[in-house]
Parts: C-alpha cells; sequence; structure tokens
C-alpha cells in the first residue's frame, strides 16, 4: 500500500562541506574537513553522510564546497556513489545563510522541500520520521536535535550538599542544534544572500511558529566531528556499535 506520507518527504539535499576545519589539523592540512576518514571505516565523513542521505530516500545532492574543494570534488567524481551529486563552490565568503541560499539554487527540484546537512555530522536517524514532524507541524524549517554528552564528569548532590553520586560524560540537559534540517521550498527565498541565517531567518520563523524542533531518537548515534579527539571518539563508539 502506498504511504501517503512519502509524496511530502524531500528527495534532495544540500551538504555544507566548505569549512577549514582548524581545530582538525594536520588531518585538514591537505583536505577539507568532510574528506577526513573515521578510522578503521575507510571512508571519510562525507562518504558517510551521502550513504545515509540514499537510504533516506534522497537521489540528489548538492555538496556546497570551499576550503581544498578540489580534493573533494575529485573525490565524488571517482568514487561510486549511491545518488547523483553536484558540487557548487563559493568564489567569495557568503556566509553560513548564504551558501546555503546559493547551494539551494542548484537543487532539481525548487518545488520541492529538501535537507540540508553539515559536512562534519556523523548521525544515523530516521529522515523521513523527521520529513514528517515537519510536515505535520506545518512549519518552514525543521531543526534536528541532539543531547550529546558534556566531556567532563558530573555531581549529584543532595538538599544539605552532600555529594550522593558521581557520574562519567552525562548528557547536556539542554538540546543543541544538530546541524541536520528538513527546509520547505519557500525557505530558501528567505535566507539572506550575505550572512547568517541563524541570527536572521531561524529567529523570524520561530517568531511566526513556523520553525520546529525534531529530537533525535533516543539511542541514536549522533557525533560532531571537530577535533582530533572527535575522530578517536567516534572510532571507539562505532566499533562498539558494530558499524
Amino acid at each position: 500500500m502506498t504511504d501517503p506520507s512519502a509524496a511530502s518527504r524531500p528527495v534532495q539535499a544540500v551538504v555544507l562541506a566548505g569549512g577549514q576545519g582548524s581545530r582538525l589539523r594536520p588531518y585538514t592540512d591537505d583536505r577539507p574537513k568532510p574528506m577526513v576518514e573515521i578510522p578503521g571505516t575507510g571512508t571519510p565523513i562525507i562518504g558517510h553522510q551521502l550513504s545515509w542521505l540514499a537510504e533516506e530516500g534522497v537521489t540528489d545532492v548538492v555538496v556546497s564546497c570551499g576550503h581544498l574543494a578540489e580534493v573533494l570534488q575529485k573525490w565524488l567524481d571517482t568514487a561510486d556513489l549511491p545518488l547523483s551529486v553536484t558540487t557548487v563552490v563559493e568564489t567569495e565568503p557568503l556566509g553560513r545563510g548564504g551558501g546555503l541560499k546559493y547551494a539551494a539554487a542548484h537543487l532539481p527540484h525548487p518545488d520541492r522541500p529538501w535537507y540540508a546537512t553539515n559536512g562534519d555530522i556523523w548521525t544515523r536517524f530516521s529522515l523521513r520520521d523527521m520529513a514528517d514532524f515537519h510536515t505535520e507541524r506545518d512549519a518552514v524549517a525543521t531543526v534536528a536535535l541532539a543531547r550529546p554528552r558534556i566531556p567532563w564528569g558530573a555531581v549529584k548532590t543532595d538538599g544539605f550538599g552532600h555529594i550522593t553520586d558521581f557520574i562519567e560524560s552525562p548528557p547536556s540537559t539542554f538540546e543543541i542544534n544538530a546541524g541536520v534540517y528538513v527546509f520547505s521550498p519557500e525557505f530558501a527565498g528567505m535566507l539572506p544572500e550575505r550572512g547568517d541565517h541563524e541570527r536572521t531567518t531561524f529567529p523570524h520563523l520561530a517568531r511566526v511558529r513556523r520553525l520546529a524542533g525534531f529530537p533525535i531518537p533516543q539511542g541514536s548515534y549522533w557525533r560532531a566531528i571537530d577535533t582530533a579527539k572527535d575522530l578517536t571518539e567516534a572510532a571507539r563508539e562505532l566499533a562498539a556499535l558494530g558499524r
């Protein structure tokens, strides 16, 4: 039986892959951050992302390149990819919102919704469920929300100031922007030509209740790859998960 929700789910996506990744040096001295390989997987971060997007029904991706774009483009040209990929390169810095707008202009279906993801995110959860959540709330933009573990041990105390327990790397009490999005077709027209959409477009949509937040389901894998320590921990976690 045909799933009536399927028609409103995106089949296209933008991957923002232009960052310099200065905190990941020396890994990023000769390649952009999305081309860094997670140890033991044999595949760069963007390769995992493209496989995930394809598994979730995406057929077309626009990759926005910047730092060492030619390295990423060469890999994309020679890799056996599960979907169609187009690359665009910013000739001058446009900011996060401007870069997103520039990339979105190259999507094959401007009248249909689309996903977007930051190029340094390694995650697995149901984008189809996120798209349905987006539609049910009549949102223009939906942001995936994560609760990352804080890198320090925490303590619990009672009402008298006695320590009652120690907790190693507990989840944050706050949800954060996980760097994965669902956008309705009209969102691209709301983005600035230059600048940061998180300071302009998102606050406007929040005021009119058209910005939604989708909590990544508990138990789903999510990690931002920002430092060498993140690479090491991602490799360890994925080995434990058998991936």
